[in-house]
């Protein structure tokens, strides 16, 4: 499913017009971008959560000239589902 797809989806579950359902999902995604940038976690019951990790700071390589680099500490987004959202997809 692809963000045109969920916004015809809610514009026919809800009865109202396209563009009113593209500006509810923009928003709700303007909302969660808004607050990741300011460093909240997001958690969404029944669906999942929006976290951070840290990424220590570690030695790699240069995949083209094979010399080593040092890789910066960073923080990282990832997505952890519900437990009823897993046991939705694995039934």
């Amino acid at each position: 499913m692809i963000k045109a797809d969920l916004i015809n989806q809610i514009a026919k579950e809800m009865n109202i017009s396209k563009q009113e359902a593209e500006t509810g999902v923009n928003l709700f995604f303007q909302m969660i971008k808004d607050a990741l940038q300011r460093g909240e976690e997001i958690e969404l019951r029944g669906f999942g959560s929006f976290r951070f990790r840290q990424r220590q700071a570690r030695s790699g390589r240069n995949p083209r000239t094979g010399e080593p680099v040092q890789v910066p500490p960073k923080k990282v987004l990832y997505f952890k589902p519900s437990k009823l959202l897993k046991s939705m997809i694995n039934k």
